[in-house]
């Protein structure tokens, strides 16, 4: 079967499975508050109209929180079956795992089945989440590769707005049939990932580690056929994997325990804290249980679906705002993206929590449906906190939503980067598991200062980001690794350079980048990797051959001398670690 060279089209038809992670977050967030739900899973039996009450809080948490929960285990299984089976191979087999969960969701008759069904789509969200990214960084070239990494996110927020106005429209469908359509409906998109794969290139670097050169080079011509320098861009990038792949064989013997190692154990603690801190801004909560904070404020007064149509604003605002990221995150640099987002939502947050805890009173009794919903507030406090609900999701999908996950990879070695990235990526998963479980409960008994508790910890994050998160946009792994150098001049021990001292370098390495890719250097890196491989002998001959062709083409010498020295120089690690920092997928 013919295969589809064009990247664009293939992460388009990729990232369908971050897409899936959207779907089930806006599936429930907007399905949690109506009553054909509330009947079919009713617990509580009825108020004194005769509305269903539904589950109870802690059940309710558990329900949602099954999905986060099948996404830790997802992510911790994914990255052996990519390695077994391969990139594409291991997402078709997500999109598969989340028919089979849908299935059973559509089905469900009561709260276990339902419960199963989600864990089986938590299961999919894991491993699509872990190796789409991956798999697209492996086929992107290296100047489209951040780009194309990030519509990871912007894909997410697309798959959450889209199945929410599918859910309003199903809202007003009579019986089971309201939640039932939806859920069925998310189906597709999966079936599409799967057959939109059957086209789409295995990655060239899985080919190359299972010693599938010719297929590899293959991939790489397919992808680059549509530049004007396609066979030598090819042929550099093949080089290039093919010296990453006999690095990693030789240090296929780590294990988890080096990242615990003192040079390690700082940068481990920030990625893992990156993907921690995403989640303790209270943004996936907010999405799931969005409902709960509008009908507080009096927006399901004109029924039961009155509260979806404004919920749905906040998540085409979070469709909108990720745009300027994927343009110009780089631009910003990791530490001002971070610290800006964390004092915008710290700042929203306290808004809300002191409206609530100034103007809000318990409700009438029967007033609302779940006991989560446990304030009410009316007029123009409940507009203000509309607004300022507005305000925080405009803040998050900007800053920490993309950043968080370009931020951990950037940060740690090739031979550690597999296992780092996974650690980092099941903290996400643990927390986002026991926020959702949490927020219900906390709405009922701690009322307003929930909002509180969030505000701290965007508190807490903005000096953790300050004094501990090293900017790593625009930089070549070697000076991040420099970063980290505890006996580097004026560093921290363990630690290494001061977090506040590093500066994002942006218009160097664009112009770095730009010459590797277009000065025509394809064969004096292929000479160089080759010398990497064969040892001192193919060194001295390269050597021989490079002096030969200076002395017979005198010309040769106008070349930049910026371009000789960071590509001729006969040294192993700068070449693997420039291939890893471009592995590594920036926006």
């Amino acid at each position: 079967m013919r295969k589809v060279g064009n990247i664009y089209f293939i992460a388009a038809v990729a990232v369908i499975g971050g897409a899936l992670f959207g779907f089930d977050i806006s599936s429930m967030s907007a399905i949690i508050s109506t009553q054909p739900y509330l009947c079919q899973f009713n617990q509580r039996g009825f108020d004194a109209k005769g509305q269903c009450l539904g589950p109870t809080d802690a059940v309710q948490g558990g329900i949602t929180a099954a999905m986060p929960g099948g996404s830790w285990l997802g992510a911790l299984i994914s990255g052996f079956a990519s390695d077994r089976f391969g990139r594409k191979t291991s997402i078709q087999m997500g999109s598969l795992v989340w028919i089979v969960g849908s299935v059973i969701v559509c089905a469900s008759v009561n709260i276990p089945m339902l419960v199963v069904g989600r864990i089986i789509n938590g299961l999919s969200v894991g491993i699509c989440s872990a190796q789409v990214p991956v798999y697209i960084s492996e086929l992107a070239p290296p100047s489209k590769r951040g780009r194309l990494v990030g519509f990871q996110q912007w894909a997410i927020t697309w798959g959450i707005m889209i199945m929410f106005f599918i859910c309003y429209g199903s809202s007003f469908l009579n019986g089971s049939a309201a939640f039932r359509l939806p859920w069925g409906l998310q189906m597709i998109p999966a079936i599409l990932l799967y057959f939109g794969l059957c086209l789409m290139p295995e990655s060239p670097r899985w080919l190359a580690k299972r010693d599938r050169w010719t297929d590899a080079k293959d991939v790489l011509d397919l992808i680059h056929a549509d530049t004007k320098a396609g066979s030598d861009l090819s042929s550099l990038e093949l080089e290039e994997i093919r010296s990453a792949v006999n690095f990693e064989r030789q240090n296929a013997d780590v294990s988890y325990f080096e990242l615990l190692k003192p040079n390690m154990i700082n940068r481990t603690s920030i990625g893992v804290f990156m993907q921690i801190w995403s989640q303790l801004t209270g943004m996936n909560v907010m999405m799931y249980y969005i409902t709960y904070v509008f009908t507080m404020a009096g927006l399901a007064e004109g029924g039961g679906n009155a509260v979806l149509l404004p919920s749905g604003i906040s998540f085409i605002i979070n469709v909108c705002m990720t745009v300027p990221a994927l343009l110009w995150m780089d631009r910003w640099g990791r530490r001002p993206t971070l610290l800006v987002g964390a004092f915008l939502m710290c700042l929203w947050l306290s808004v809300n929590a002191a409206l609530f805890a100034i103007y809000s009173h318990p409700p009438l009794p029967g007033q609302f449906t779940s006991t989560a919903e446990s304030m009410a507030v009316s007029g123009a406090p409940a507009k203000a906190i509309i607004a300022s609900t507005y305000l925080f999701v405009a803040s998050f999908a900007p800053t920490w939503g993309p950043v968080s996950w370009t931020y951990p990879p950037e940060l740690f070695p090739l031979r550690v980067r597999g296992k780092a990235v996974a650690l980092c990526t099941s903290a996400n998963w643990a927390f986002n598991f026991a926020l959702a479980y949490f927020v219900p409960p906390a709405f009922a008994t701690i009322t307003w200062k929930t909002y509180v508790l969030f505000a701290v910890f965007c508190a807490a994050m903005f000096l953790h980001v300050f004094f501990m998160f090293p900017e790593t946009a625009n930089k070549p792994l070697e000076e991040v690794e420099a970063i980290f150098d505890g006996t580097a001049p004026g560093a921290i021990k363990y630690i290494g350079i001061p977090a506040w001292k590093t500066k994002n370098i942006r218009a160097r390495m664009v112009t770095t980048e730009s010459d590797k890719l277009e000065a025509g250097s394809a064969n004096a890196v292929t000479e160089t990797e080759t010398v990497n491989e064969s040892g001192a002998q193919a060194q001295a001959q390269a050597q021989a051959q490079a002096q030969a062709q200076t002395q017979a083409q005198p010309q040769t010498q106008t070349q930049p001398e910026s371009e000789s020295e960071t590509e001729t120089e006969p040294q192993p690690q700068p070449k693997v670690t420039d291939h890893q920092n471009n592995e590594t997928g920036r926006v």
